[in-house]
């Protein structure tokens, strides 16, 4: 049985991270969704959040865990015994980022394999960040996420702008 795990903050989880999740779900017999805490990057979401995003969106994948981890991506794929590291690559911009990033993963993990999917076409230009840019900025994001997760933004937005009224 071949474990993979596909990590990312998800902050918000997109149409091209869940493109990318069911391209790989057909390749191995088990997907992790590694929701990373990133609590460097101060998400938009919390962790708890947006591991219950990923599952609303994800859940219906019956070969796909979401799982939350903290600390090292190495101690997670041990964890789950995986084989693979799946990675999505946007653009060519990613790529020194992400290069370097296999590098040190096969050097800590000399068994397990960085596979890089690039995006379908129409999800090439979509990063949480812009998203999250759009939809704070009042724009609309429907094309680029899932409802539900378009609902979950218009909350999150209303409640800090209610927040930064007081």
């Amino acid at each position: 049985m071949v474990v993979a795990v596909y990590p990312g903050t998800f902050d918000p989880l997109t149409r091209g991270h869940e493109d990318l999740v069911r391209r790989a779900s057909g390749l191995f017999d088990t997907l992790v969704v590694g929701v990373a805490d990133s609590k460097n990057k101060k998400p938009f979401f919390s962790l708890e959040e947006r591991l219950t995003i990923a599952n609303e969106v994800l859940g219906h994948y019956p070969n796909v865990k979401v799982q939350s981890f903290s600390g090292l991506l190495k101690d997670f794929v041990r964890e789950h015994d995986a084989r693979v590291i799946v990675r999505g690559l946007r653009a060519v911009s990613d790529f020194e980022y992400e290069f370097q990033m296999a590098g040190m993963n096969r050097y800590l993990l000399p068994d397990v394999e960085t596979l890089f999917l690039t995006p379908s076409d129409q999800y090439q230009f979509i990063s949480g960040t812009i998203v999250r840019e759009i939809a704070v900025l009042g724009g609309d994001v429907s094309k680029f996420v899932f409802p539900s997760v378009d609902r979950w933004l218009q909350k999150k937005i209303a409640a800090n702008n209610a927040a930064e009224q007081q």
